[in-house]
């Protein structure tokens, strides 16, 4: 399953969620705020999504994971809204009859959700200053104007 949610993730449920009494091997993944992007320093991120879209497209990249390695089991949850730093944004959690295909489903499921979700991320600094960071992005197609400019931005 997949999910978004404003809700804090019970990264306990979600792992519990995959085991499996064949399941030789379980992966849980957890990606927390921190308090630094590159040279900046972070207070917080904000996440904002265009659902359908990506709960469709979490939906088949989890599939995708599924056709690739055996698994017994695969949740993905996703934050949105305001996250403090040390909170968790997504969890990912994987099992498989043994750790080698467990590791690389969960990791092929992190890094195509981080490449390819319509998921957005804006680093807000204790400065007050925001930008959206995600690779590529200039601007998220929710907001209607940059209060912030981002890198590379002129």
């Amino acid at each position: 399953m997949v999910y978004l949610t404003h809700d804090p993730i019970d990264y306990t449920r979600l792992m519990e969620k995959v085991r499996h009494p064949s399941a030789g091997g379980v992966v849980t993944f957890l990606g927390t705020v921190r308090d630094i992007t590159g040279v900046e320093i972070t207070s917080a991120l904000e996440y904002e999504a265009f659902g359908p879209m990506a709960e469709s497209l979490l939906e088949r990249i989890a599939q995708e994971a599924r056709e690739q390695w055996k698994l017994f089991g695969l949740e993905i949850l996703h934050r949105l809204g305001f996250l403090k730093v040390g909170e968790i944004s997504i969890a990912v959690a994987v099992s498989a009859p043994h750790r080698a295909a467990a590791f690389q489903a969960c990791q092929f499921v992190v890094d195509r959700v981080k490449l390819e979700a319509p998921i957005w991320k804006k680093d807000h600094s204790p400065t007050g200053q925001s930008n959206w960071v995600h690779p590529g992005l200039r601007k998220s197609p929710l907001e209607k104007e940059q209060t912030s400019k981002g890198p590379g931005l002129t």
